[in-house]
């Protein structure tokens, strides 16, 4: 059987890092989808609150974004708790 969730039951292994860089950078979810926008992604505040608690699928595109929105490699985007 394919499973396409993470292990905790989340659609995507990067919400809870953009959650923690957003509220390093002390950005509201609403100026991080303003910043995303200027990146040219279309992207509101309730996708980033979906994607912070984990009910949404995040693309490549976006991830790419928001590593560059961060100046933080993808890498970090990736890594959980559970990675080695």
């Amino acid at each position: 059987m394919f499973i396409n969730k993470a292990s905790d039951g989340m659609n995507n292994l990067c919400g809870k890092n953009i959650y923690k860089f957003r509220t390093a950078l002390h950005l509201s979810q609403r100026q991080l989808a303003d910043r995303m926008q200027l990146d040219g992604l279309d992207m509101d505040k309730n996708a980033i609150q979906r994607i912070e608690c984990g009910k949404r699928f995040v693309t490549d595109i976006e991830i790419a974004a928001f590593s560059k929105v961060f100046a933080v490699p993808v890498g970090d985007l990736l890594t959980t708790s559970e990675s080695p």
